[in-house]
C-alpha cells in the first residue's frame, strides 16, 4: 500500500508566531516523533501563502492578523520540521484554506493521512477536498498530531470529518 503523509502549514506564524498558539506547541513534539517513525511515507507539506496585501483579501478583512506573508519567517516551516520538509516529494504553496492541487498529486496513493495546523480550518479543508476527488481511498486524520484555534474547534473539526467518513486516529492523546 502506498501511503502519503500531508503535512498541512506547520510554519512558523501558527505555531509561535502571529497565530500560534500552545496547543500547536504541544503538539509539535508528536508529529516530530510520528515522521521519525514513518519512514515508508512519501511526504507532502502545505504552506499557507499571502502576500504584503493580505489584509485587503476577503480572508484578511475576515481574520485581520497578518501571517505567512512571503517572503518572510513567519511563512517558513518550524525548524523542527526543516529535515522532514527538504525529503518532501513537494511543498504546495496554497493562498486560501485549502489547496486544489493535492488532489492531483495525491492521486497515486492508496493512504492519505493528514496532520498539522488547524484541525478545524486547513486540516479540514484539505482532508475533505481530497476526500471529495478520491472518495475510495483511505483518508485519515491523526489528531494527536493536530491542533485547532482552540481545543473545542478542533474537536468539533475531528467530528465533522468523522461523519464524512475520514478516519481519525490518535485522539486518546
Amino acid at each position: 500500500m502506498k501511503k502519503a503523509i500531508v503535512v498541512v502549514d506547520m510554519q512558523r506564524d501558527f505555531v509561535r508566531g502571529s497565530l500560534g498558539t500552545a496547543e500547536a506547541q504541544a503538539m509539535l513534539p508528536h508529529l516530530v516523533d510520528k515522521l521519525k517513525r514513518e519512514t515508508g511515507a512519501d511526504l507532502f507539506f502545505t504552506l499557507d501563502t499571502h502576500d504584503a496585501g493580505y489584509l485587503h483579501t476577503q480572508e484578511g478583512k475576515n481574520l485581520p492578523v497578518a501571517h505567512c506573508i512571503k517572503p518572510g519567517p513567519g511563512w517558513e516551516v518550524v525548524e523542527e520540521l526543516s529535515p522532514f520538509l527538504q525529503k518532501a516529494v513537494a511543498a504546495v504553496e496554497k493562498p486560501t484554506f485549502g489547496s486544489t492541487r493535492l488532489p492531483a498529486l495525491l492521486a497515486a496513493y492508496d493512504a492519505i493521512e493528514f496532520v498539522g495546523l488547524c484541525t478545524d480550518i486547513c486540516v479540514i479543508s484539505n482532508a475533505l477536498i481530497v476526500k471529495a476527488f478520491h472518495p475510495e481511498k483511505r483518508i485519515s486524520v491523526d489528531a494527536s498530531c493536530c491542533a485547532g484555534v482552540t481545543p473545542e474547534s478542533h474537536k468539533n473539526a475531528l467530528a465533522a470529518m468523522k461523519m464524512c467518513q475520514i478516519e481519525v486516529t490518535g485522539e486518546e492523546m
